[in-house]
């Protein structure tokens, strides 16, 4: 039977079940486990397969509706893995301008230094994706939305210039979370994430995740995380991870809600500038975000009206969000965003991002509402 989001997230009837009958999954922390002197079984050495790990993988694969999952130690751990398990010296990335600071600069240090050449381009235009592929390349590379403008490609179009291509498209799906975007089913061979964010979602365990149909890809990332980097997510994170996705669908939720309230209130306060949530009709790309998401997410970014001293000084004045990097946990987050998550870009490669003194990227959390845009009333109004 085809079971619904919220029954795979929280019971799902088609899972494997516990060889001991668990509800809820045991956390099985032996990093080696007994073998027959002619036989192993089905695990050996936890860097390799571990109960805890597979029962994870596979709940996120089924969230995903992929046939593989894999839990990595970190969300720039399952970003490498896809890299370094696809490309070699010689290929060509086509990738979103539109980046995570720490996907930019492993692009541009570790793949230009493994002779891959990277080429970015404004992947709201399918057509500027067309545009760049060439003979070689191997991998078209996007976020959507992404992190901090929450710009939107259109994944469906990019998806049919990459097979076009014959490269693979991957999506960082990490702001969007399968709970409201799944990017397998709008054509993308690969969907990536940082489980640190919303799938775990409560600030409390780091991780990433790989989610593909694709048998070979799914070996050849095994490979390299597996015996290749090693970065295979602990069983204790693995024990978390799990307890979160249980409540994904209904945090995400409320994360949307509460988002919807706060870019509402900011888009009409006399001293933000601009705000940034493909939730507001007046967003470039709402129509692409109803079309193709279930939901706008939980991220807003805004501009306030202010300098960079100004704009700090504003987040200082914030009693019920807390100033910090990171996002998707249950707790508001608020950044200046220049000087936290973007602060080891160059000020050329910030502004070429679009990142102002004055962004601000607010994750929005479950708190009250009234709350979060009541603290944040009392803070402009201080500017």
């Amino acid at each position: 039977m085809d079971y619904g989001f919220e029954t795979r997230a929280c019971n799902d009837p088609a899972a494997e079940p516990s060889a001991t009958g668990d509800v809820v999954r045991p956390l099985h922390l032996s990093t080696t486990f007994e073998m027959g002197p002619s036989s192993e079984g089905e695990y050996k050495y936890t860097r390799f397969g571990n109960p805890t790990r597979a029962a994870v993988e596979s709940k996120l694969a089924r969230l995903e509706g992929a046939d593989h999952g894999l839990a990595l130690s970190s969300g720039m751990a399952a970003i490498s893995t896809v890299c370094f398990g696809l490309l070699s010296p010689g290929d060509h990335v086509v990738a979103f301008e539109s980046l995570f600071g720490g996907t930019k600069a492993m692009f541009d240090d570790l793949l230009a230094g493994q002779g891959v050449e990277v080429t970015y381009v404004d992947a709201t235009d399918a057509g500027n994706v067309a545009s760049a592929m060439r003979p070689e390349t191997r991998l078209v590379w996007v976020e959507s939305p992404t992190n901090p403008l929450l710009r939107l490609c259109d994944v469906e179009a990019v998806a049919k210039v990459a097979d076009e291509g014959d490269a693979t498209l991957a999506v960082d799906n990490t702001f969007s979370t399968p709970a409201v975007q799944r990017p397998l089913e709008l054509g993308a061979d690969v969907a990536v994430y940082s489980t640190t964010k919303f799938l775990n979602g409560h600030s409390d365990s780091m991780g990433g995740a790989i989610c593909t149909d694709d048998d070979a890809l799914v070996e050849q990332f095994r490979f390299v995380q597996e015996r290749g980097f090693g970065a295979v997510l602990a069983p204790f994170d693995c024990f978390l991870l799990q307890r979160g996705l249980k409540t994904l669908p209904l945090r995400m939720r409320r994360h949307q809600s509460n988002a919807t309230a706060v870019a509402a209130f900011l888009a009409d306060h006399p001293e933000v500038r601009t705000v940034h949530y493909p939730g507001l009709e007046g967003h470039p790309q709402h129509d692409l975000a109803a079309e193709q998401m279930d939901g706008y997410g939980g991220v807003v970014s805004f501009e306030v009206d202010a300098d960079a001293a100004e704009t700090r000084a504003f987040l200082e004045e914030l009693e019920v969000f807390d100033v910090a990097v990171s996002l998707g946990g249950v707790e508001s987050l608020i950044e200046h965003t220049a000087s936290m998550s973007a602060g080891n870009l160059t000020d050329e490669e910030r502004r070429a991002a679009g990142i102002s003194e004055s962004l601000v990227r607010a994750p929005i959390g479950l708190e009250d509402p009234d709350d979060l845009v009541a603290d944040l009333e009392a803070a402009l109004g201080k500017l």
